[in-house]
């Protein structure tokens, strides 16, 4: 089966979650199907530069194709955009100029997808608020399955996307929170869908004493991994962190990893490692008392996942629903909501190790049941023969005509994620019940 997977940016040095997971995919399925990558020339998340040359390298084993980025992004002209269709009534039209804003905008991309044919008896496409992705669907919809890895923000709630959602052959949800959301807003329960998510790939020499060593890591410590921004919670999180140094009389560090596009405070206790090797990566991961992940929009948090992987336990943002549901469900992680609970949870794990490590082991247990690679390969395996077997009960819905484009009668993104329902999903269908042993509940009964 030959396959197609469309991505904003792809590379090996390219950290960004939807990216990395694109990538992690491409390799892992790899071995089972004929898989091509077709993505741009585009390095930055922020600009949309093209800094890789066009054209068809290997990456990793995996045959790369690469279009250039028409236009690189103007962030006034997106924040200005996005705060008139995520804020007030508005055209459908202007929410089309938002998209292309937003990009990353490559037409010979689109075009090299509408002149496949019948190439690729299927083409994933990530990420579902990206210009490659919607219109990558509306080009091969018979063929399209969508990897949305959409958050409870403010794009969810823009209608543009609701026909896509309804149109594709089949999506591969990464949460059974991200899977409420779209349904909720795209009432599309006809099209196949899978909890699926995300596998990493975790080395078997993982070495807590090596990161110590090498990063003079001696005091107890909280790590972040990942992209450092605002959007990210992370000044709340230096907020928050500072705040409770003030106030114990605990030692203990803040490690970062990852890009900041944010200013870091100049704080003794504050350590900020940069971009580092995964092998440094997990090292430091395990070296932690917990990983803090303060986000409040995720899909899926790949580096939650990676510290319950090696059995660490998680400190999470309880106003992300996806966090919070997975912290309830694989009793891996505890949950804050606002600064007196982040103090009391963090005072919690660093008092009560014992307590930590049982986190770590049920967090083990979850992953190992349903992000193993073994598992994510099957979910995807499964459903590309089911489709390859059933014929496309459903048409992309067309765009509405020049003038309907124009009417303002589309109500603000914000008003739209404000009316879906909210919370964690405690169970499901396409996930086992958690683990229960006795040990300390999670989310919200354990923000006391």
């Amino acid at each position: 089966m030959k396959v197609g997977l469309v991505v904003q940016r792809y590379g090996a040095d390219i950290s960004g979650g939807a990216e990395l997971h694109a990538r992690y995919l491409a390799e892992r399925l790899g071995p089972h199907l004929e898989v091509r990558v077709l993505t741009t020339c585009a390095r930055d998340h922020l600009t949309w530069r093209n800094e890789f040359p066009a054209g068809t390298e290997d990456v990793n084993g995996i045959p790369v194709e690469r279009f250039p980025v028409a236009r690189e992004r103007d962030l006034h002209d997106f924040g200005v955009r996005s705060r008139r269709v995520f804020t007030r009534l508005h055209t459908l039209q202007e929410e089309l100029d938002w998209l292309r804003s937003e990009g990353p905008v490559s037409p010979a991309l689109i075009t090299r997808l509408r002149r496949s044919g019948r190439e690729f008896d299927f083409v994933l496409l990530f990420s579902i608020r990206y210009h490659q992705a919607y219109y990558g669907a509306r080009a091969l919809a018979p063929r399209a399955i969508l990897v949305p890895t959409a958050e409870r923000e403010p794009a969810l709630g823009l209608a543009i996307f609701q026909p896509i959602f309804r149109g594709v052959r089949g999506i591969m949800y990464n949460s059974i929170e991200e899977r409420a959301a779209i349904q909720a807003v795209a009432r599309n329960g006809h099209v196949p869908g899978v909890v699926v998510g995300i596998g990493s790939e975790i080395p078997a020499d993982v070495d807590a004493g090596r990161a110590r060593q090498k990063f003079e890591l001696r005091d107890p410590f909280l790590v972040y991994v990942g992209r450092i921004d605002a959007n990210k919670g992370c000044h709340e999180l230096f907020d928050f962190f500072a705040r409770y140094l003030d106030t114990t009389r605990r030692t203990v560090d803040l490690v970062l990893v990852g890009k900041a596009d944010v200013p870091i405070p100049a704080h003794p206790r504050i350590r900020h490692l940069g971009f580092v090797s995964d092998r440094d990566k997990f090292d430091v991961i395990a070296a932690a008392a917990a990983l803090v992940m303060p986000s409040y929009y995720e899909s899926l948090s790949m580096a939650a996942l990676e510290a319950w992987a090696l059995g660490r336990p998680v400190i999470a943002n309880a106003r992300c629903d996806v966090l919070a549901g997975q912290s309830q469900r694989s009793r891996g992680g505890l949950c804050y909501s606002g600064i007196g609970e982040f103090e009391t949870v963090l005072d919690r794990l660093l008092a009560d190790g014992a307590l930590g490590e049982r986190l770590g082991a049920h967090g083990r247990a979850y992953y190992v049941r349903h992000y193993s690679w073994p598992v994510i390969v099957r979910k995807y395996r499964d459903l590309l023969d089911r489709l390859s077997r059933e014929p496309a009960a459903y048409e992309m819905e067309p765009l509405p005509g020049w003038l309907a484009r124009r009417r303002p009668t589309v109500p603000p993104a914000l008003d739209v994620v404000a009316a879906l329902p909210a919370g964690a999903a405690a169970h499901a269908d396409d996930e086992d019940h958690a683990v229960h042993d006795g040990g300390l509940p999670v989310g919200a009964e354990a923000r006391t």
